[in-house]
């Protein structure tokens, strides 16, 4: 992507937010589009297809914060013009309020332009000024177009079952972002053919001129400040050397792993520039609840479950089928259980690679029938008077 891409592309409007969004409304604008346009969701629509590798170019600059600021720079300095000789400018001290013909420009704009397209930060803009003043090309190397620049990293969310969060699993996904152009490899240039070094700036992607006693760089307007000029350029990505894409993925989910978790992915994500390695894949992992087993909230690692039980098997105590996630197995409950209780059966939790087991946590509750018929009403009657001397309220009032 260049700097006359940036300067005539609106990536704000293409996205539908401000141009200071914060980053969280930028996502969540990309989101809904991206669902919107999808080509999964829209066969066979190219116009579609278009709009969502839009969108997608869009978020892999605006998503990024170094490529913002860098973009946000660059619309501004083309936006204002450079060197305005409007009246009024304010001049520098001791007579170089003026160039050469008596111009005056603005030192707020000088300033802009040292710290342009390119600038990888305020000093380094400054350092381009003070180059350009004595003569020195300590800036003209640092172009943004040529400086090499980790690829952004891309998100992505994934359902899985309950079963595969606490077992661990591998789930392929289908990715759609911006990625390397897999036709022309990322250089841009049509297969069979390669890019050659821009003559009018040697392949540094600025140009210097001179006004009166000073100096300045602006992006080269023949190669658009790559360095590089593109006689046959790729027809899949235009000559940018990097495209919306598809890709299968295989997701490795470690066992364990929690509700909104996320699995990283090095290296799945949007390309480099200039050599550098590509950004990363973030998977957002949900988990779908299960209807019996639940998570331990002190120790992930421990599996939950309620199991109903009749008050005489608390009575008297007794031996309960209980099911786990590997089959079942056979729990002993002692005489005189509370309701309420839990009981901890070994080795039935998360397995850990490492060789770490979580347990099964069952937790007892009497089942109340809703309705008895004469035989156990009577039956009841006949314990309620057995048992008056036990008092469970007893201590309820302070022995009173």
């Amino acid at each position: 992507m260049t700097q006359r891409d940036w300067i005539e592309k609106d990536f704000y409007r293409e996205l539908g937010v401000a141009s200071d969004a914060s980053a969280d409304e930028i996502k969540k604008a990309y989101r809904k589009l991206a669902r919107e346009l999808h080509p999964d969701a829209n066969p066979g629509d190219a116009k579609a297809e278009a709009r969502f590798k839009a969108v997608s170019e869009a978020y892999g600059v605006l998503s990024d914060e170094n490529k913002r600021r860098e973009y946000d720079e660059t619309r501004a300095l083309f936006a204002g013009g450079a060197f305005s000789g409007a009246p009024g400018a304010g001049g520098f001290p001791g007579g170089f309020g003026a160039g050469a013909g008596g111009q005056a420009f603005d030192l707020g704009d000088l300033f802009a332009r040292a710290g342009g397209p390119g600038a990888a930060s305020g000093a380094g803009g400054l350092g381009d000024l003070l180059g350009g003043l004595f003569g020195g090309r300590a800036g003209a190397t640092r172009t943004g177009a040529n400086r090499a620049q980790r690829g952004a990293d891309v998100e992505s969310e994934l359902r899985i079952s309950f079963e595969d969060a606490v077992r661990g699993a591998e789930v392929q996904i289908r990715l759609t972002s911006p990625g390397r152009c897999e036709r022309c490899g990322g250089t841009g240039a049509r297969p069979g053919s390669t890019p050659r070094t821009c003559p009018t700036c040697n392949g540094v992607g600025l140009v210097s001129h001179s006004q009166g006693a000073f100096a300045f760089s602006e992006p080269c307007q023949d190669c658009r400040g790559t360095g590089r000029l593109i006689d046959d350029p790729c027809p899949e990505c235009g000559g940018v050397g990097v495209s919306a894409r598809t890709r299968t993925l295989t997701v490795r989910v470690p066992a364990g792993v929690d509700d909104g978790q996320k699995v990283r992915l090095a290296g799945q994500g949007e390309p480099g520039r200039g050599g550098a390695p590509a950004g990363d894949l973030y998977v957002t992992v949900h988990v779908t609840p299960h209807r019996l087993f639940g998570r331990s909230a002190r120790n992930a690692d421990d599996l939950t479950i309620k199991v109903p039980v009749t008050f005489p098997e608390l009575a008297m105590g007794t031996t309960l089928t209980v099911p786990t996630l590997d089959g079942s197995v056979s729990l002993k409950v002692p005489p005189g259980t509370a309701s309420g209780r839990t009981l901890r059966v070994r080795g039935r939790g998360v397995r850990r690679r490492s060789g770490k087991t979580g347990d099964l946590l069952v937790t007892l509750e009497v089942a109340v029938p809703s309705k008895l018929d004469g035989a156990a009403t009577e039956a009841l009657r006949a314990y309620a008077d057995a048992t008056k001397a036990f008092d469970p309220r007893a201590d309820l009032l302070g022995g009173r």
